[in-house]
């Protein structure tokens, strides 16, 4: 693939399903750098560095895309994007977020569909087939 996104982020707690995504998404050849948040209090000290235009380095890149799980300890998913709204306003920064989840209950579906910040609802895991069709769909340029 010649043009990659910047950056995709994926924030789930579950360490096999991150190394699967991490495969998946380094065999897509989509992106020139890859952030894994085993925590969703991680991802936001993660996107507060690299909203902060004096820490600018190749390391810390604003993501294009986040995969963004339901359910994980302290800070659920629903919980991250309430955090997430106070550090993109202010910012020109609107990644597409994807929600994965696991859970069979409509009311997360709803819920995802009513969010403005969330761009796709899918089930676990994540798969090449999904990471082809979001790229396909949100970022025309790959």
């Amino acid at each position: 693939m010649d043009k990659k996104l910047n950056c995709i982020m994926v924030i789930d707690d579950d360490e096999p399903t991150n190394f699967i995504s991490t495969m998946l998404i380094e065999e897509a050849a989509c992106t020139r750098h890859l952030e894994i948040a085993d925590s969703g209090l991680k991802a936001l000290t993660y996107l507060k560095k690299a909203t902060d235009a004096s820490n600018e380095t190749d390391d810390i890149v604003l993501p294009e895309l986040i995969f963004l799980d339901i359910n994980m300890p302290r800070m659920n998913g629903w919980e991250f994007l309430t955090e997430f709204r106070k550090i993109k306003n202010g910012y020109n920064f609107q990644p597409v977020i994807i929600m994965l989840t696991t859970s069979l209950n409509p009311d997360d579906k709803h819920r995802a569909e009513n969010t403005v910040e969330i761009n796709g609802f899918e089930n676990k895991p994540l798969t090449r087939e999904l990471i082809d069709r979001v790229t396909k769909k949100y970022f025309t340029k790959l």
